[in-house]
């Protein structure tokens, strides 16, 4: 019996003799969609499961004060699921993704497989106020990079295989296939080529077939449009485009608020803080519990008072206008929540809570209106309201057009999805120049765009292309001896001086001494420190490769030092840099 080893060899073998590259990115982009399919099967079945013991049983069957208990619980579970079982960061779902793919050239930890698997379920089941697609786009873009690295693909192809990770996610959760393929491209800046475009589809297709297959047609969202788009509602819907636009921004400035808040306390602190906080506000506003897709249905059927059943106040909701007032605080709470389940460990996703706020504001916008005589579809705009929202906050208008057309099973609504869209993003996009996925990356100068320049050299790491066969030489020493103990061994022209701690004071440059080699009379009268200079820049070891090449440009310099922290590293020169460039840009493009 050939061992394991042997026989995934032979496989490799076999592949590589019978099956064209191009072929085998298409089987493994079925393979990865159906993978990411099955992840976010698991994910989605293992929440309800929680969701129908906790909120459709227990607190249903016994008292609501369960609403503030289940919460704290599940992110008590997680904390410690994360601390003694898995022993990593998890992170959240796409911005650690954009990270593996800008920083890590695509490899993922193979622990993300189930990590997210694991912890989501409990956050959310628990009553954690966050969403899935996050945590279903870590297990599939993980399972996609695990897939590319079993079978020895090149980056490029591990990246696209990410991608089909992620279309493959989207799709399955939604069955939204072509608004899946428009969600990796938009977030993830992927080529949109033939070459890239094929696998998209096939991943997309895959996973939406297997969802079909495991659930047959249930779908998130049922709706079917009953109203037409009118002409003279475009008013109306500017005005709501306006209203998600800084609904938007609100969003993404509160979030990153209580985000820096708790990052000042130690992660039990933040357990401790967050999860009472977030059991308060569950209590209070028991519909904001879990992911909200009750909420969602219940609006887009126009059946408000059902979206708000599981508040125990005493209120009259056949008043519309007590049921404005509840879904503008959930409208209000539901970042909040979101956000504070995140800073006290849970595991989630944005997008649902997204959809949740702009379906919430849509309706709103729509009764209000309706109060003052006018007949505009509650429907309609509950769905372009989620389409603001979608756009604003993730910074990504493309996905949300096609998402709420797919799920409409129409396109009857393009025009103000277009345009809700469109402002939306415009306006959020002023105020907030990234999305949360995409933030902190850009800070860091380590967000992937669609400029294949600068991806490249993001791509590329400067500790990678620093040279070391530098001779030191130090401030005290005689120009005789500099001579027999560096420039006699060299075979550079360029010598860092140092002192005793290794801190770099400066350049000597072959060609400053060459007038004083054959001086003897000033090889003990002349020291280092007589002739060195400081070189025209200085490299720093946290620099990316953008601003190295600035740094070069600017200098017109061949070679330059770089320094950590105040000690001499090494030295880059320009030929070396240009070279890992052009092999990185072949590399990925190619």
């Amino acid at each position: 019996m050939p061992s394991s080893k042997e026989a995934y060899k032979k496989i490799l073998i076999w592949r590589y003799k019978h099956i064209s590259e191009r072929q085998f990115v298409y089987i493994l982009s079925v393979l990865v969609g159906f993978l990411a399919g099955i992840g976010t099967l698991i994910l989605k079945n293992l929440t309800f499961y929680f969701h129908r013991i906790l909120e459709d049983g227990l607190i249903k069957d016994y008292h609501h004060s369960l609403y503030f208990i289940f919460p704290i619980l599940g992110l008590f579970l997680v904390y410690y699921i994360k601390k003694y079982l898995i022993k990593k960061d998890i992170g959240h779902g796409v911005s650690t993704t954009l990270q593996s793919i800008s920083k890590k050239n695509g490899i993922i930890e193979r622990y993300k497989i189930y990590a997210s698997l694991i912890t989501a379920p409990i956050t959310v089941g628990f009553g954690g106020s966050v969403g899935l697609q996050g945590p279903a786009v870590s297990t599939g873009a993980a399972l996609g990079s695990g897939v590319a690295q079993l079978f020895h693909m090149n980056m490029r192809t591990r990246m696209l295989l990410i991608g089909c990770a992620t279309a493959g996610a989207m799709s399955s959760m939604f069955k939204a296939p072509i608004a899946a393929i428009i969600f990796a491209v938009e977030i993830f800046s992927l080529d949109l080529a033939f070459a890239s475009l094929v696998p998209l589809l096939l991943a997309s297709v895959s996973a939406v077939i297997t969802s079909y297959f495991f659930l047959g047609k249930d779908v998130l969202f049922s709706v079917r449009l009953q109203d037409a788009f009118e002409i003279n509602d475009l008013i109306f819907y500017i005005a709501l485009a306006i209203f998600t636009g800084f609904s938007s921004v609100y969003f993404s400035k509160i979030y990153f608020r209580i985000i820096n808040f708790f990052k000042k306390y130690n992660p039990f602190k933040r357990l401790i803080f967050g999860g009472i906080a977030i059991g308060i506000m569950l209590f209070l506003i028991p519909p904001l519990f879990g992911e909200g897709y009750g909420i969602i249905n219940n609006l887009l059927s126009e059946n408000a008072s059902a979206a708000l059943k599981s508040i125990h106040y005493n209120i009259d909701f056949d008043n519309v206008w007590m049921v404005i007032v509840f879904l503008l605080i959930i409208g209000v709470f539901k970042v909040i929540a979101m956000t504070t389940t995140f800073a006290a460990g849970g595991v989630g996703g944005i997008f649902i809570p997204t959809l949740v706020m702009g379906s919430s504001l849509g309706n709103v916008t729509a009764k209000i209106i309706n109060q003052f005589g006018f007949d505009v579809s509650e429907t309609n705009f509950t769905l372009i309201g989620m389409t603001g929202l979608m756009a604003g906050v993730l910074h990504a208008p493309l996905t949300a057009i096609f998402l709420i057309a797919e799920i409409t099973g129409g396109y009857d609504l393009f025009v103000p999805l277009m345009l809700v869209s469109a402002v939306s993003y415009a306006i959020t996009k002023y105020f907030v120049s990234n999305s949360i996925y995409t933030i902190e990356l850009a800070e860091r100068g380590e967000l992937i765009t669609h400029n294949k320049d600068k991806n490249v050299m993001m791509m590329m790491k400067v500790s990678k292309i620093i040279e070391k066969n530098f001779i030191k030489i130090h401030p005290d020493m005689t120009l005789g001896e500099m001579l027999k103990q560096a420039v006699s061994k060299s075979k550079r022209n360029i010598f860092p001086v140092v002192d005793s701690d290794n801190k770099f004071r400066g350049i000597v440059l072959l060609d400053d001494i060459r007038p004083m080699m054959f001086n003897q009379e000033l090889y003990e009268t002349t020291t280092v420190k007589d002739i060195m200079k400081i070189p025209p820049a200085i490299i720093f070891y946290d620099d990316g490769t953008e601003k190295v090449m600035q740094k070069f440009k600017e200098s017109g310099a061949w070679n330059l030092p770089v320094v950590k922290n105040g000690v001499y590293v090494g030295f880059i020169s320009k030929s070396k840099l240009l070279s890992v460039y052009r092999n990185k840009l072949i590399e990925v493009t190619v």
